[in-house]
């Protein structure tokens, strides 16, 4: 396999993953970024020899560029770095695993480059759907999700006729509060919420799956990579994260994919389509399950999940504002400023204090996302 790639967000869990799979496969790496580690991020560029390397955060740049100095590499620095190795020529395909809106800008910037996008931001399409993905096809550029249940949906329309998908069907752990209530809620430390029962993420990305955010997300997101509408979208708590999500067609025939939860799976996926080679992970032994469970979400007691779902239903500005006030509120809380269960009360409060806003560029998504994430600043603060 003969592919050059960029990773954005190298040092977070899914660029470290997708550098595995790089390794495994000897892709060429022509560009890294990371937001502040500087450590991980140089170790990384001695081992993979990209031309570019970017540290997000600005005053990180002079110790990145004094740790390099005896390299011929070209170090860049913020959103214009990012965007920068985005576009770079030689690349083949750009893997995106930044966190947050931050991730946008880069995304469509490789799009309008012609580079195809893996995909594991999902902000980008939460808060842009419509803007990525019209670009995207005006570029003939392809987007393959990276998330595990995007990819499983993406797997399960190969040889099928798009036009007979009925409905999908996503998967959900259900976090580490599975079948606790709203008072219970109100009890969870931090300590807690960060501990997943099945995957290893980031912070942000794990409290997400708490909240079960990270399920309304992908609901967007859904929406705007298979060109849904949101009725033809089903939630369903699978425990064991082994079926990783399901298609069904309108001979209600359900085809999933299952695999050990290793994102490593759906991260070679993006990067070998069409083709499939050996994965640096473990084969799935069902008889090490045993059984397989599925149960409905609480919707009521997950409020940013029934938020989420909303604000895709209202369209315009609405999925931006919630994905922005959300960032915002997981920020306050892994900084002990406010409790877990506040984090729901206020993206569910959004949909309620914001007029219906189109969203026709890339300024219009900013212009909203300021807009949230100054209302809850405001909510914080008093």
């Amino acid at each position: 396999m003969n592919k050059t790639v960029s990773v954005l967000g190298s040092t977070g869990s899914i660029g470290t993953q997708s550098l595995e799979v790089c390794e495994k496969h000897g892709f060429r790496v022509c560009g890294l970024s990371a937001n502040n580690n500087t450590d991980l991020l140089e170790k990384q560029t001695r081992k993979f020899c990209p031309e570019y390397v970017c540290i997000y955060n600005e005053e990180k740049y002079a110790e990145l560029k004094n740790r390099l100095s005896d390299t011929d590499v070209k170090i860049l620095c913020g959103i214009d770095g990012l965007c920068e190795i985005a576009s770079l020529e030689q690349n083949d395909i750009v893997l995106n695993s930044v966190v947050g809106m931050v991730g946008l800008l880069p995304t469509l910037t490789a799009i309008n480059a012609g580079k195809d996008v893996a995909l594991a931001n999902k902000e980008t399409l939460v808060a842009g759907g419509e803007l990525v993905m019209s670009s995207a096809k005006k570029k003939n550029v392809n987007i393959y999700p990276v998330d595990s249940e995007h990819s499983a949906i993406f797997q399960c329309l190969q040889g099928n006729k798009r036009e007979q998908l009925s409905k999908i069907i996503l998967t959900a752990s259900g976090g580490p509060f599975f079948r606790k209530t709203y008072e219970d809620l109100k009890k969870v430390t931090k300590a807690d919420a960060l501990k997943h029962p099945n995957w290893s993420m980031g912070n942000k990305i794990t409290i997400d799956s708490a909240t079960l955010m990270n399920k309304g997300l992908e609901f967007i997101e859904a929406k705007w990579l298979f060109d849904l509408e949101p009725e033809q979208i089903e939630i369903v708590v699978h425990r064991q994260s082994v079926v990783h999500s399901a298609v069904e067609y309108n001979d209600y025939s359900v085809i999933a994919q299952l695999g050990v939860p290793d994102m490593k799976i759906p991260i070679q996926y993006a990067l070998l389509y069409p083709d499939r080679l050996e994965c640096p992970t473990k084969r799935l032994s069902l008889t090490d399950y045993g059984s397989l469970t599925f149960e409905k979400p609480d919707y009521e007691t997950f409020r940013c999940l029934s938020t989420a779902i909303r604000a895709i239903k209202l369209g315009g500005a609405y999925p931006c504002l919630v994905n922005s006030a959300n960032e915002e509120a997981v920020k306050a809380f892994l900084n002990d400023e406010i409790p877990f269960i506040e984090i729901g009360e206020i993206v569910s409060a959004v949909t309620e204090k914001f007029a219906p806003a189109p969203i026709k560029s890339y300024e219009d998504i900013v212009k909203a996302d300021i807009s949230a994430r100054e209302y809850v600043r405001n909510i914080i603060e008093k």
